[in-house]
């Protein structure tokens, strides 16, 4: 397993090597948090939207998010 992680490391090492020496900003991966401002008449539509559809506000808006990044990736 120590093999591995070092491994690991050292392809950390070579990316962050290799960001520095074309002048570029490593990404940084997202964190999953997403805090949105909607105007409360949304929020209200969103919540009653996703209770219709038997889920969670996050469920909902997830499932939303997420085809309308596939539908304007392809």
């Amino acid at each position: 397993m120590s093999e591995l992680r070092a491994e690991f490391e050292q392809a950390i090492e070579d990316y962050l090597s290799e960001c520095h020496e074309l002048g570029m900003q490593p990404e940084k991966p997202a964190s999953g948090k997403l805090l949105l401002r909607v105007p409360p008449e949304i929020h209200s539509q969103a919540l009653f939207a996703a209770q219709s559809a038997g889920k969670s506000l996050n469920q909902w808006a997830t499932e939303i998010l997420s085809s309308a990044v596939h539908t304007h990736s392809g």
